[in-house]
């Protein structure tokens, strides 16, 4: 199994991160998480969850929240000023990165290197090391300085994947669309899930015998 960052910044989308979570560790895979401070106030907008920022209070939190019974992966919550963590630096090896949801100001300080807390560090040791990284923006609509911090982040290496549904398998529900984007998101980082739906074309129409013959 492997081991993966998670870190969740203050943009709208917290959902698909509850379920980027849930399939990781359901997957046995080990998570480090790390969750700013606008973060915990946009978890507690979207989500109802309400973090006090004391990583040991708050993990028993997340977990519930995560919605996972039984896993075999292990969770680990850092506290996004500690630039002593383990996913502070290169020597400790992780299979890859996810920022979701990933605000403007945070993806325009990893596209230029300027790391003001645990979270954007550890992104830029991903990009350092060559290690993937995907950063899941939603803000609408962009501006040029958005465009040139996804292109600079693009060109360093990551994966800039904006928290954009689509509609062609037919959702039903909002958990269908959060599905989609959690599904591309584990895609992305090289993780089999089953909630995101291949595409396999359009279903086949049935035809009359008048119009066969």
């Amino acid at each position: 199994m492997g081991v993966y960052v998670l870190g969740i910044a203050g943009a709208s989308g917290t959902p698909y991160a509850r379920r980027v979570l849930e399939q990781m560790l359901g997957a046995g895979h080990d998570v480090k998480a790390v969750i700013t401070d606008a973060g915990r106030k946009v978890l507690a907008v979207e989500e109802d969850l309400v973090l006090t920022g004391n990583t040991e209070a708050d993990t028993p939190t997340l977990l519930e929240w995560a919605n996972v019974p039984d896993f075999a992966g292990t969770f680990e919550l850092y506290h996004h000023k500690d630039v002593a963590a383990p996913i502070a630096s290169g020597s400790f090896a992780v299979d890859g990165m996810v920022v979701v949801p990933c605000s403007g100001g945070t993806l325009g300080r990893i596209a230029h290197g300027i790391s003001n807390g645990l979270l954007e560090r550890a992104a830029d040791v991903c990009l350092k090391e060559r290690r993937r990284l995907v950063l899941v923006p939603r803000e609408m609509p962009l501006s040029l300085i958005h465009l040139r911090n996804m292109t600079a982040v693009t060109e360093a290496g990551a994966i800039v994947l904006p928290a954009s549904p689509g509609f062609y398998h037919n959702p039903k529900s909002i958990d269908d669309l959060v599905d989609m984007v959690a599904g591309r998101i584990l895609a992305s980082l090289g993780i089999d899930s089953k909630v995101m739906k291949t595409w396999l074309g359009p279903e086949p129409q049935g035809y009359s015998e008048e119009v066969i013959q």
